[in-house]
């Protein structure tokens, strides 16, 4: 947007997949939805099935359980226990998948990693990706377990669905994750789940595989003809493993790997391996524990080193970069610029060995995998079998010093903070970085790809990877990577309102920043975490957050810091309705940033002093306010929240009696709010559209702008607009009219005001 040219062009350029329509000037109410589409919106999180080796009894007996609960109109709730490795989570993928006929509203799945070193996952969390999974909007989880809990119970309640739930710990974990409805749910866990015999739950029990069964998998995983031709061999094999599916795997795969090896061989060091294992604490799994030391035993020596380094990482699954990070090497990922004090990796992608020979991550991941050590999830993303990563923990200590576990968690940590600094600078431009910090390096950043879009979704792919580096990087005492770390994912919290995550991450760096000492760093968090408060709705807590802030500034005599401040207690106190209180800090803080030299924050503040302007219905006022603001976000290249401006200056031509000028600062806003996915500003836009179109008798025009304005509205949870567009769509639905004149807000949503940060794009004000 560049001036008050509202232009447009009609160009399609690259590969188009789907149905597309292309237009250059569309007039009337026009609406697309393909059966696709919805079809896209379904959830179909199981994982892959794996090979199944002689479990038909225990699927029988799952289904029979099934088919009474349908026939009885409940609800199927199993439980699949057993040891770790025994083929649960095989079982239970193998008979969901072939459920997906009988349910097709979706399959939902969660990892609650009872196993995980950093302990099971919180139900909230995981009713929060439910959610989200089902189609609720971030802005519309709610707060806390019982809530969201319920939301989850009314939304399957219809639904034909599946649920796994895999790697339980409790049956206080699990209950809260059970689905409304008469659906189905599978819960695997070490540990028997008599708990849930109240909620229906049936109970299996998995052994390990008879003889014969796990002979079967073990030719299937060589793939030659070593098992007919050495069937006793093979039967030693596999009862020195336990009959544990994954040990069986584990062996055969280095089997595999040794064409010309006799079984035999593996059967004598399986054996004499028996006795030197008790000290790695996988209870009760002897026979993978074997397996284990023998196929770590086998790798080469940077294929090992890199195995028990990855022990190291504090999630449960990490891309190809992160095996650059622990070897201080670029391979898997890009040894591009980190950020303001990082350093790049080798350009080549290769680490130097002791010996000097060049070694590419990539193919030592390979290794792995070939080893079935190693699970490969896809898109360059791996995992381990969680006896397999605690092996790797416990080789880890064993084999390398505290020093250098404590280097290979810093060279992770850089990791996600170099590449997470390069998505910010990527969502937000503008956001004032402050220098990062890192260790002694080589810092490896992982490449993405480019844009917005590539930033945003990288950042939720490794959202819970981030959460995991910024709690252990305090307790660690890297406090720096803490706060810095969330300070970085401020803008991707504004865009994508996973809250919880938001809460925690800066509730941690700030106590980070406090426990350094670090005032700046003590003010960032208060300030962006205030952010997080207020779009959690607690504009009390936000307030108090800004006003610590204000002190802090103050007291270091920071001008600049002390006036953003003042834009964000206006937002505050204007969210709570204090008028006043928001029209004084805005209208100080437009004048005092530009002066501190912020041009940009003094046009946003000018911009949210315009919208209490208008919202109290002083419409001269506020229209010299909103031009203003949109001339100096121009000059500052800020198209976004020129846009915003321009819409509001709509709003206000709207509401004194203008429709046709209205009409063309909001068409011209809206081209811009749609082309950045600001869902709440395009909805405002809209909405104000469609009291233009009604103005003007085009009834149907206006149907089609409060449609789309009310879906958006609902999508990022602002109940009060909504239900005013509501109330218009029953009116013209009952062939009455809307009045223009309501108080100077014509679109009805001037309550909530430009300042409302419901966009999640961008600030209202620059973040301090």
């Amino acid at each position: 947007m560049r001036g008050q040219e509202w232009g447009g062009h009609n160009e399609l350029s690259g590969v188009v997949h789907g149905p597309s329509v292309q237009a250059a000037v569309v007039h009337g109410d026009v609406h697309i939805r393909t059966g696709e589409a919805a079809e896209q919106q379904l959830p179909w999180q199981l994982p892959p099935a794996v090979r199944l080796t002689d479990r038909t009894a225990e699927v029988e007996r799952l289904e029979h359980h099934r088919t009474l609960a349908a026939q009885r109109a409940h609800p199927a709730l199993a439980t699949v226990s057993g040891l770790g490795g025994v083929g649960k989570t095989a079982l239970a993928l193998a008979w969901l998948h072939g459920l997906r006929r009988d349910f097709p509203g979706g399959q939902l799945y969660a990892d609650l990693c009872a196993q995980a070193p950093t302990g099971p996952v919180d139900p909230a969390h995981v009713l929060g990706s439910f959610l989200r999974g089902l189609g609720v909007p971030p802005q519309q989880v709610p707060e806390g377990v019982a809530d969201r809990s319920a939301l989850y119970r009314s939304l399957t309640a219809d639904r034909r669905i599946v649920v796994l739930l895999d790697d339980a710990a409790t049956a206080a974990q699990v209950r809260p994750l059970l689905p409304g409805g008469s659906n189905v749910t599978l819960v695997t866990s070490r540990r028997r789940m008599s708990g849930l015999a109240l909620e229906g739950g049936y109970q299996v029990h998995l052994e390990p595989l008879a003889p014969e069964a796990a002979v079967e998998l073990l030719a299937a995983t060589l793939a030659d003809d070593r098992v007919a031709t050495q069937p006793d061999d093979a039967r030693a094999l596999v009862g020195l493993c336990a009959g544990l599916p994954l040990a069986v795997r584990v062996a055969g795969a280095r089997l595999a790997a040794r064409p010309q090896r006799r079984i035999t061989t593996m059967v004598r060091a399986l054996t004499a391996e028996h006795g030197r294992l008790d000290a790695l604490a996988i209870d009760g799994d002897h026979g993978v524990r074997a397996a284990l030391d023998l196929s770590y035993q086998g790798l080469p020596a940077e294929a090992a080193r890199l195995y028990r380094l990855l022990g190291v990482h504090p999630g449960t699954e990490f891309g190809g970069g992160v095996a650059g990070a622990v070897l201080g090497s670029a391979g898997g990922g890009s040894g591009g610029d980190p950020g303001p004090g990082g350093a790049r990796a080798d350009p080549d992608g290769a680490r130097a060995d002791p010996e000097g020979a060049w070694v590419d991550p990539g193919k030592l991941l390979d290794v792995l995998h070939d080893a079935n050590l190693l699970i490969d999830i896809g898109e360059d993303r791996y995992r381990f079998h969680d006896l397999v990563r605690l092996h790797a923990m416990g080789k880890a200590a064993e084999d390398e010093s505290a020093a250098e576990r404590a280097a290979v968690f810093r060279r992770i940590a850089d990791h996600y903070l170099a590449t997470a600094t390069r998505a910010e600078r990527a969502i937000d431009p503008r956001h004032p970085l402050r220098e990062r910090s890192y260790g002694p390096g080589p810092v490896v950043t992982e490449d993405f790809g480019d844009g917005t879009r590539a930033a945003l979704d990288w950042l939720e792919r490794e959202l819970p990877n981030l959460m995991a580096v910024i709690r252990r990087a305090r307790r660690t005492g890297e406090r720096d990577i803490s706060w810095q770390l969330a300070d970085a994912l401020g803008p991707f919290f504004l865009r994508r309102k996973h809250y919880d995550a938001w809460h925690t991450s800066h509730a941690e760096g700030l106590a980070a920043a406090r426990e350094l000492g670090d005032g700046p760093a003590e003010c960032r968090m208060l300030t962006s975490g205030g952010q997080g408060e207020l779009g959690r709705g607690d504009n009390a807590r936000a307030l108090e957050m800004f006003e610590e802030a204000a002190r802090l500034f103050a007291d270091a005599g920071d001008e600049l810091g002390y006036a953003r401040t003042s834009n964000y207690r206006g937002l505050a106190h204007q969210r709570a309705g204090q008028l006043d209180e928001a029209a004084e800090l805005f209208e100080w803080a437009a004048v005092e940033l530009p002066r501190c030299g912020d041009l940009r924050a003094g046009g946003l503040a000018r911009l949210n002093a315009a919208d209490v302007e208008f919202t109290r219905g002083r419409l001269p006022r506020a229209a010299e306010g909103a031009v203003e603001a949109r001339t100096t976000l121009l000059a500052v290249d800020d198209s976004y929240n020129a846009a915003r401006a321009a819409t509001l200056l709509g709003r206000i031509r709207l509401g004194d009696g203008r429709p046709d000028e209205a009409e063309r600062w909001l068409s011209g806003a809206l081209a811009v709010l749609r082309e950045v996915a600001a869902h709440y500003e395009t909805a405002r836009a809209l909405d104000a559209l469609g009291e233009v179109a009604e103005l003007r008798g085009q009834r149907e025009l206006a149907q089609g702008h409060y449609q789309e304005a009310l879906d958006l509205y609902v999508g990022v949870n602002r109940p009060g607009p909504a239900e005013g567009v509501r109330e218009r769509l029953r009116r013209l639905d009952e062939g009455g009219a809307t009045s223009t004149d309501e108080g100077g807000d014509a679109s009805g949503s001037g309550v909530h005001g430009s300042g409302d940060r419901g966009s999640g794009d961008r600030g209202s004000g620059d973040r301090g």
